[in-house]
């Protein structure tokens, strides 16, 4: 399964012209929920953590006044998956669903933050498998070289 969500970034000159309507805005006292929109996805599509971070709470925001757009809740799932918290990309992106069950974008997403989850699950285990099986073998190790004495 393709993994095209965590490489398709923003251009920098997108981002700035986002951000400084945000500021402006900001700054006048009265964000627009579009602008607060625009900046938020822009922030998602950056590829630094602590954008993609800021981004999600300008989203959770705006779905917080109850305008639960399908937007929001895609670009805020995309988010989370970016950040490899799973859990919370999959809430959001079920709650696309049950407003929307025939959206592909969003059907594609589950499907790869389902695989994400699985692989990383196995992983998981697999390495707290190699940890117990270490720690065994040096208490073994230890018990067989106390006894050596």
């Amino acid at each position: 399964m393709a993994d095209f969500h965590t490489h398709d970034y923003i251009r920098e000159e997108d981002f700035s012209r986002f951000q400084n309507s945000y500021n402006a805005e900001l700054r006048s006292g009265k964000v627009s929920p579009e602008t607060q929109f625009q900046y938020g996805w822009c922030l998602i599509k950056s590829q630094y953590k602590d954008d993609i971070r800021k981004g999600i709470k300008l989203l959770e925001a705006l779905c917080a006044t109850n305008m639960d757009s399908r937007d929001f809740l895609y670009f805020i799932a995309l988010g989370y998956y970016k950040l490899s918290e799973y859990d919370k990309a999959l809430r959001f992106v079920k709650r696309l669903l049950n407003i929307e069950p025939n959206n592909a974008q969003a059907k594609e997403l589950e499907k790869s933050i389902e695989s994400k989850m699985k692989s990383d699950g196995v992983m998981g285990i697999a390495m707290v498998g190699g940890a117990a099986i270490a720690a065994v073998g040096g208490i073994v190790l230890g018990l067989l070289l106390a006894k050596r004495r």
